[in-house]
């Protein structure tokens, strides 16, 4: 297939292209993240027009058997989050009217919806190259906003019986400084340990643990500021007052304060992720814990200094996630464009087609030019082709389960080409 924007694709859909022969092209290890050890490190398939029958091998007998571990049990996971989170309900609710009442409930509820909806939008710009499932993005905001506030409503009590305070501040800072940041942090990453157990196929990177972490942490900030804004509207004695004075800490000074906390977690089980080894995720799943908890206790240990802690230290903090983001996301775009370039080495497309499909730059051109065509979807759908099968590869080179990777591989690759003979028919 050709890109070019101002031609029509012309020739055959994959036939050789000059230099296909040649050794493969750039550093397998194009960055820290990704990196392969020498052993595990094979070549992609050699295709240069031939059937990919002839070029890939028969699908492995385990994979036939075992289809659900490819398809990251996604049914059966949304099935169990579904039920969940409905059985959740039946704890949560009750809780928040009881300390809001059905007009703080109504208020708070509106309200919530503005910090959560800078989250998501957080979510949408980092998962752009790469979007995850819906589903799966839904698992992790009903675990947020039910599941872990559930956890959170069941465990808080066990705190409060196992250290006995005669004062009642003492309690109160012990409870937010103590008890919140251990009891919430792991409600929220029970999710995110979830979801890397049974859906790993769609986690297996720093980035899908930061969009995973920030969705089900955007869940259970909505549901915590519905109590927070409610209580404040039913206690108001009047409009605004305390409503107004609450929102703005909550709603504009902090909304990604518990995405930041539980985006720890998820960048250090991405990183584990990448190792494809179930003790590792889970060893990440308690290291991770460790910093989202201290960011959490530092957040609400600020006092009468507050604003200086929040310009001082939380500043800062945001700034460092917002780069550290940034960071993850070019690396991710090198990562794509290394294991296409591999593939275009192979014979699967030119080194033209990688730099358009490996870049934003060349996405937007790509777009473009078949938006002209009236084959804008199908592009679309050929461009998250391109990036799901240059992470299946990804996932070849761990060393860990190839034969079912490579099983994987075959299906996309023959996706790839379908996609490619439906854009320039």
């Amino acid at each position: 297939m050709s890109t070019h924007p101002r031609q029509p694709p012309s020739g055959p859909p994959y036939g050789p292209h000059p230099g296909a022969s040649g050794p493969l092209p750039g550093p397998a290890n194009p960055s820290w993240m990704g990196q392969v050890a020498p052993q595990h490190y094979l070549a992609a398939p050699d295709h240069r027009g031939r059937p990919v029958s002839s070029v890939l091998p028969p699908p492995d007998q385990e994979a036939a058997r075992n289809p659900g571990r490819l398809n990251g049990g996604l049914v059966g996971l949304t099935v169990a989050g579904g039920i969940l989170a409905f059985l959740s309900l039946f704890l949560v609710v009750p809780f928040l009217l009881a300390n809001t009442g059905t007009a703080g409930f109504v208020g708070g509820f509106v309200a919530s919806l503005i910090p959560l909806s800078l989250v998501l939008l957080a979510v949408a710009i980092i998962d752009k190259w790469e979007p995850e499932p819906k589903r799966l993005l839904l698992f992790a905001f009903t675990w947020g906003a039910a599941v872990s506030i559930a956890v959170t409503l069941l465990v808080q009590p066990l705190f409060v019986l196992t250290f006995q305070f005669s004062d009642e501040p003492d309690l109160r800072t012990y409870m937010a400084t103590v008890q919140a940041p251990i009891v919430e942090e792991f409600a929220k990453s029970l999710g995110l340990l979830v979801l890397l157990l049974l859906a790993r196929k769609h986690f297996d990177g720093p980035v899908d643990g930061v969009v995973f972490a920030f969705t089900i942490a955007g869940g259970f900030a909505f549901t915590e500021n519905i109590l927070y804004f409610g209580r404040a509207i039913a206690e108001a004695p009047g409009p605004g007052g305390d409503f107004a004075q609450v929102f703005f800490l909550r709603g504009v000074m902090s909304p990604f304060a518990h995405a930041i906390f539980t985006g720890t977690t998820g960048l250090i089980m991405g990183f584990a992720a990448r190792r494809w080894h179930t003790g590792v995720s889970i060893l990440a799943f308690f290291v991770g814990l460790l910093p989202a908890m201290f960011l959490h206790n530092r957040w609400n240990s600020m006092g009468n200094g507050f604003l200086v802690d929040y310009i001082v230290v939380q500043v800062p903090i945001f700034c460092l996630a917002v780069a550290g983001i940034v960071v993850l996301r070019v690396a991710e775009k090198r990562l794509t464009r290394q294991r296409l370039l591999e593939y275009s080495a192979a014979g699967w497309f030119t080194p033209a087609e990688v730099e358009l499909l490996g870049t934003i730059g060349g996405r937007r051109t790509v777009l473009n030019w078949a938006a002209g065509y009236g084959k804008k979807q199908q592009m679309k759908d050929f461009l998250r082709a391109a990036t799901v099968l240059a992470n299946i590869r990804q996932r070849i080179l761990s060393g860990r389960d190839v034969q079912l990777h490579q099983a994987e591989e075959r299906k996309q690759l023959q996706r790839v080409l379908a996609l490619r003979a439906a854009i320039v028919a």
